[in-house]
């Protein structure tokens, strides 16, 4: 049975949940569960601290987690556990901030102090940077008070909106340290039985959270046209209607251009254009 790690509460939690739920996966109703078992699809879930997944994982106690690319980099487990792909939710950037107007670049913090929660990915950017004398301030929880308070001349943070820092009259500067989101890991050079299962659903939820089929009439002349704006992912499914001169098309489609698509095949003599949600699919 493939053992996966799942973020029990945060930002991540409750997005991964539907994800996997979208997967056909079942999850757990009550936030007091720690372990929920899917025997149809041979999969024992864990619900566990966002920080402490890729630890379980790199340490080969279980097999799949999904948690932040900032908290795996962080944890330094590389060894142990690997990226195996994005998860589209969760987005985020970990990036340097300070007082308003004191700081413009990272070659600025040469001998200050860094206040943070993710000493392992700070620590690990400062040696790829060459800064000299900057000394790491592990703190658990906000940071934001820590140059107020003098703990720090500077922090590292994630930063989502930028809200809570402008707040408390800090801004960010230099270059964003890493841009994260929600990643699936697993150990490092291993596929443990029922992982590739798993990776296929949640890529196919992914692109049926992308993409809508869209469906529609065109004369036969301009169907080389037409399918030029609608290729699919590979070629769109052409269909013989009862007037030879017209055909039925049926494509995959970004949601996101759903109605400029739809113009331009009006505006090329395209009818009864149709668009319809996809629930599921494998690619």
């Amino acid at each position: 049975m493939l053992r996966v790690a799942v973020p029990n509460k945060g930002a991540l939690s409750e997005a991964a949940m539907a994800m996997l739920s979208e997967a056909g996966y079942v999850q757990r109703r009550d936030k007091r569960e720690l372990v929920m078992i899917d025997e149809e699809n041979d999969v024992e879930f864990f619900y566990l601290r966002p920080r402490d997944i890729a630890v379980y994982v790199g340490s080969g106690t279980l097999d799949v987690g999904m948690t932040g690319r900032d908290l795996f980099q962080d944890a330094r487990v590389d060894h142990g556990a690997e990226e195996i792909m994005g998860l589209g939710f969760g987005g985020s950037t970990f990036r340097l901030a300070g007082p308003a107007g004191r700081f413009r670049s990272a070659e600025d913090l040469a001998g200050k102090r860094i206040a943070t929660s993710y000493d392992g990915l700070l620590s690990r950017w400062l040696e790829d940077q060459d800064l000299p004398d900057v000394e790491v301030v592990h703190l658990d929880g906000a940071v934001e008070t820590a140059v107020r308070l003098g703990v720090a001349d500077a922090i590292a943070d994630v930063v989502e909106t930028g809200n809570t820092l402008k707040a408390a009259g800090m801004e960010t500067f230099g270059e964003p340290i890493m841009r994260s989101e929600a990643i699936m890991i697993s150990r490092h050079g291993e596929r443990p039985a029922g992982i590739d299962r798993v990776s296929r659903r949640l890529q196919g939820v992914l692109v049926a959270r992308q993409y809508v089929m869209m469906d529609y009439d065109i004369r036969r002349e301009h169907l080389e046209a037409a399918s030029a704006i609608t290729p699919g992912l590979e070629s769109p499914t052409i269909s013989p209607l009862a007037d030879e001169n017209w055909v039925a098309v049926r494509s995959m489609v970004l949601a996101k251009r759903t109605n400029q698509l739809m113009d331009e095949l009006y505006e090329l003599g395209a009818r009864a254009i149709l668009v319809t949600s996809i629930h599921a699919c494998r690619v």
